[in-house]
């Protein structure tokens, strides 16, 4: 067997017979994460962290004996964190055969790396990874026996799914041009993707052909995500069906807004340690990671500005006391400057030139791409890494501004992401994701979760916080049109 393990960036080998399988796109390794011997210390934090995730704990002991995942290969593309360790093992109890990989470059957790890998369990992660390492790390996800895939995906951002279709859409260009097209991209990732495509093609020609009709489903994580399998879903380009729980009620709107509620503020104060009260902070967008956000900062005494495209939301904004301005023209008013919209370009390269001096500039949206980080560093501002995923930049005219965790999500960057707790109500939704999804086999398209089993996400959890329901009598259910056990709301309806 071979193990890996990453010690000042040095990688340990020790070799095996088991990666000379015919036709591998990859070579075969057990785990590669930081440090194994971590491992201790991540389970500590995984036992403690189990009591805080009640749906899990429930979910393992309902489904443990009936294992509806059982004859499944499962990847994962999601943090690498505590809660997630704690949902991998939901997963595997379940049945399913499972490898997995961090969605994020700075969001792994090592300690709950080594602790899964511990287990024998491939994964692959560790924080600090580049680009490169990054899609290496999610094609090994993605690759089981060598050059099997998945039949189940569990994806937060649509990485895992991104790469399938564009290796997909590759072999197709090939098959019909009987060449390659040349690569034409001009951002980083977007090259080394490109790149690692190529790699696999040559490796095996067919081999993303050869794995697609064996997946079964993706069930995804986040907006950003969602949004991507829409397009696809628009553009008839989807290759298999996918469970969207990012909608589910107990998802976005606990996850993205009471997650981010807690942990922005955590990110921002543990990378800049500033005091929050007094200042001004700009939130850009108010959509449930927007309303958690600014809800955050106002709590801790900041004067909070929000920027809205909608409308609607935007009026949400300003009933809540907020003040709602255009980003241009609050640019030299603000003291911290935070993206939440899932959308590239929200602060462009001449946005930061024209912040005050020593603004601090960080995202909670899901890409990096949501502030013009490869045009800052490209630019003349000198940059000094103060430590790490805290950037300063110093302009000619002598202003500086502080980067967060590189533009990336900086409540995993800086800090450890949302708590426990929160992640169990968004963490139960995969859960019920897969065992939907291996239980139905559906036709591919878009899914959402059922409310009544929404609902029950949400009574599980009310359990945890020594919270009473009230129960309707049959006549009062049959005044408004429910059932006595619920669902109690239309599937239109939002929270």
């Amino acid at each position: 067997m071979r193990t890996e393990t990453l010690q000042n960036k040095r990688v340990i080998k020790s070799k095996s017979n088991s990666s000379n399988i015919k036709n591998s796109v990859v070579e075969i390794l057990p785990h590669l994460v930081k440090d194994i011997k971590l491992a201790k210390l991540g389970r500590d934090k995984i036992d403690i962290s189990e009591r805080e995730m009640p749906g899990l704990m429930l979910l393992r002991k309902k489904y443990s004996r009936t294992k509806p995942l059982k004859g499944f290969k499962l990847t994962g593309s999601l943090h690498m964190t505590i809660e997630t360790a704690i949902l991998i093992e939901t997963l595997k109890d379940l049945g399913a055969d499972v490898r997995w990989a961090s969605c994020n470059i700075f969001s792994t957790q090592d300690e709950a790396a080594a602790a899964i890998a511990k287990t024998k369990t491939p994964v692959f992660a560790w924080k600090g990874e580049t680009l490169k390492e990054y899609w290496d790390c999610t094609l090994q996800a993605l690759t089981f026996n060598g050059n099997e895939g998945p039949n189940l995906i569990v994806d937060d951002g649509g990485d895992a799914t991104l790469l399938i279709h564009k290796g997909y859409e590759l072999e197709n260009y090939f098959n019909k041009k009987k060449k390659l097209p040349k690569i034409t991209a001009t951002i980083e990732e977007e090259i080394v993707i490109e790149k690692l495509l190529r790699k696999v093609h040559k490796r095996n020609p067919n081999h993303w052909h050869n794995i697609v009709p064996d997946i079964i489903g993706v069930s995804e994580e986040t907006t950003t995500g969602v949004a991507r399998l829409q397009q696809m879903v628009d553009d008839a380009s989807l290759l298999f069906p996918a469970f969207n729980v990012n909608d589910a009620a107990t998802k976005s709107k606990f996850d993205n807004l009471y997650g981010c509620r807690e942990s922005l503020a955590d990110g921002i104060k543990r990378s800049t340690e500033i005091m929050l009260a007094g200042k001004t902070v700009v939130v850009c967008g108010y959509g449930d990671v927007g309303k958690g956000s600014a809800q955050s900062m106002k709590s801790y005494g900041c004067k909070v500005i929000v920027t809205e495209i909608d409308p609607i939301c935007a009026l949400q904004a300003a009933m809540e006391g907020f003040e709602v301005r255009k980003l241009e023209d609050v640019l030299e008013r603000g003291n911290i400057f935070v993206t939440t919209t899932g959308n590239k370009d929200i602060i462009t390269l001449k946005h930061m030139r024209k912040m005050k001096d020593q603004a601090i500039v960080c995202n909670i949206g899901h890409f990096d791409n949501e502030i013009q980080v490869d045009a800052l560093n490209a630019s003349n501002a000198k940059r000094d890494t103060i430590k790490p995923q805290l950037d300063r930049y110093t302009f000619k005219n002598g202003k500086q501004i502080f980067l967060l965790a590189e533009g990336r999500l900086v409540n995993l960057g800086c800090a450890t992401g949302h708590a426990s707790f929160v992640m169990s109500t968004s963490f139960s939704n995969q859960v019920l994701a897969q065992i939907f999804l291996a239980q139905n086999k559906p036709a591919t398209g878009m899914y959402d979760l059922p409310r009544k089993l929404d609902e029950e996400v949400a009574r599980i959890h009310l359990q945890h916080l020594d919270a009473d329901l009230t129960r309707l009598s049959k006549e009062q259910a049959d005044y408004i049109g429910v059932n006595v056990n619920g669902p109690f709301k239309k599937d239109e309806y939002r929270y």
